[in-house]
């Protein structure tokens, strides 16, 4: 199979992350988890939605794509409590640990789909994956805050555990994919689905008191937007590619951000993200190629 049949939605992922994360840090100073939560829900829906009536696809709740609903429903599921434990770890946790620690999750993707899935790359892409990774999480690193003290260790198993789900979604995403009537226009409403039952509720319970500027839904919508298109690139990406390289290729998007923030918000790239840039780019180039 053509290799860019999977790299061209997992390169646009990861250009749709990187701008998403970039507007959020240029627009969104102060807003609570919950409500970053329900606005992404809301985009996530919009985008997904809008895939799956315009595209074909078999009957999404049929008996013999049973396996397959709960299976995508499962593994959104856990991806969505994820990133609530992740909001509620940054809450109570330093960002500047708990922010690179995020950055992990594809090793664990690689780990769960060498074991589960027996899923093998050769070492050249091995080698590339370990330096997206290494990038990855030196760019996600930023230095700790002078008189920022941390009372509580709550976050440690919060972000952690959110690790783990994360890993286990997407593996359980690409497992999916073998099952009867698999399908990724249905998965995309699967994705919804579990958004709704998770970041939804969360959202809506927590989320939804206060006021809604316009401007507040604008500039909150757009660069969630993007970070819903990156969901269905990945979505598109892990059905014909390995998930071993899909998951660390589009968690590469601080790379596309940096570069945002460098020629939008005007930041300087420190020597450390120089270098983190450099193992990046080296490790998408050894990555991609496998069968």
């Amino acid at each position: 199979m053509n290799q860019w049949v999977w790299l061209t939605p997992a390169l646009l992922a990861l250009f749709f992350y990187g701008i998403g994360q970039g507007l959020v840090k240029k627009w969104i100073s102060e807003v609570p988890p919950a409500r970053f939560c329900l606005y992404f829900v809301v985009a996530k829906a919009l985008v997904n939605l809008g895939f799956f009536f315009s595209q074909p696809h078999p009957p999404p709740f049929s008996l013999e794509g049973r396996a397959f609903l709960m299976a995508g429903v499962c593994a959104y599921i856990l991806d969505g409590t994820g990133w609530i434990l992740y909001f509620q770890s940054i809450v109570s946790g330093p960002i500047t640990i708990v922010g690179t620690l995020s950055a992990a999750y594809p090793a664990l993707t690689v780990i769960f789909a060498r074991v589960f899935l027996h899923e093998t790359l050769h070492p050249l892409q091995y080698a590339g994956v370990v330096l997206v990774i290494t990038g990855c999480l030196g760019l996600s690193y930023s230095p700790p805050e002078a008189g920022v003290k941390v009372k509580s260790r709550k976050w440690i198993p919060l972000a952690i555990t959110a690790l783990v789900l994360w890993g286990a979604a997407q593996t359980i995403v690409k497992y999916s994919y073998g099952l009867p009537q698999s399908s990724e226009v249905n998965l995309a409403l699967f994705n919804t689905i579990g958004g709704a039952l998770t970041l939804g509720l969360f959202g809506w319970l927590k989320g939804r008191q206060g006021t809604h500027s316009p401007a507040e839904w604008l500039r909150s919508f757009l660069p969630m937007g993007m970070m819903a298109g990156g969901d269905l690139g990945v979505i598109l990406a892990t059905r014909a590619g390995p998930v071993s390289i899909v998951t660390p290729l589009t968690g590469a998007y601080p790379l596309v951000t940096l570069g945002f923030a460098a020629l939008v918000l005007k930041e300087s790239v420190s020597r450390l993200q120089w270098i983190c840039i450099v193992l990046i780019i080296v490790g998408m180039l050894l990555s991609p190629g496998a069968s």
